[in-house]
């Protein structure tokens, strides 16, 4: 999976909605007993704990160190390893992989695709959950806006590539390989962030350090106000930000 660096005290403390959200998803997934599941992005591991819960055997992948020590941690008894999505070790071991909020993470979507079908048994399925077309997109208009004012005074700054699909796009990515696509959603989902006044600029110091990073720290300082001052009048509304989330939903089948 991407080298990024991930924070996991800060991640499972302050941004809960992340696993809690993920719990739809292990409801689509419907993990039988005795069934082995791959948990890739497995962050922290609480969605893995609940799909073993439920009695299957499963295996996390994550490619954030930090997070599988976390995860190891809070769940000695399920197996966690550091790996790489689009070049995953496994060949038919598995009746599901399961995936939530990390897929958007990853560059190639084609190359997780095939690691994903190389390590589902025949028959096996795909349950995944990320974000799609127009996700955050108030909040990425304003972090380009104020990338634009700093890289108008000459100095550098960064643009990650994320990947947004729209759902027409991911389904022909998946029977492009050989995928039944049985059901793939689209949907907005606002998201009430922790921290009040501070609640977007946390997130920022979560989920954007791909933008902040390369900056200094007077850069960051001043990319944060000015993405706060731009998604104001539309993200913060009585005392609480709420993210601007769309997501994607998708379940596959390999055929048998």
């Amino acid at each position: 999976m991407t080298e990024r660096r991930w924070d996991a005290d800060r991640y499972d403390s302050g941004h809960s909605f992340v696993w809690e959200r993920g719990l739809e998803v292990v409801e689509m997934l419907a993990p039988q007993p005795n069934e082995t599941v791959l948990d890739l992005g497995c962050g922290a591991g609480r969605l893995a704990a609940r799909i073993a819960d439920l009695g299957a055997s499963v295996v996390g992948v994550d490619s954030s160190e930090d997070m599988v020590r976390r995860a190891s941690q809070n769940y000695p008894d399920i197996p966690f390893q550091v790996g790489d999505a689009r070049s995953l070790p496994y060949r038919e071991e598995f009746d599901a992989v399961f995936s939530n909020a990390a897929l958007h993470w990853i560059r190639p979507p084609e190359m997780v695709v095939e690691s994903v079908w190389r390590a589902l048994k025949q028959g096996g399925r795909f349950a995944a959950e990320f974000g799609g077309a127009c996700n955050i997109g108030t909040i990425l208009t304003a972090v380009n806006l104020a990338l634009d004012a700093i890289e108008s005074r000459g100095e550098a700054v960064h643009r990650p590539n994320l990947y947004f699909p729209t759902i027409g796009e991911y389904a022909a990515l998946l029977e492009s390989r050989g995928f039944q696509v049985v059901s793939a959603t689209h949907f907005e989902r606002p998201i009430p962030l922790n921290g009040g006044e501070n609640g977007l600029r946390l997130w920022l110091q979560m989920f954007g350090l791909d933008y902040l990073e390369p900056l200094s720290p007077k850069q960051q300082e001043e990319l944060i106000t000015r993405v706060e001052e731009a998604s104001r009048p539309v993200l913060y509304h009585d005392r609480q930000w709420t993210a601007d989330y769309w997501r994607i939903r998708v379940h596959a089948v390999k055929p048998a």
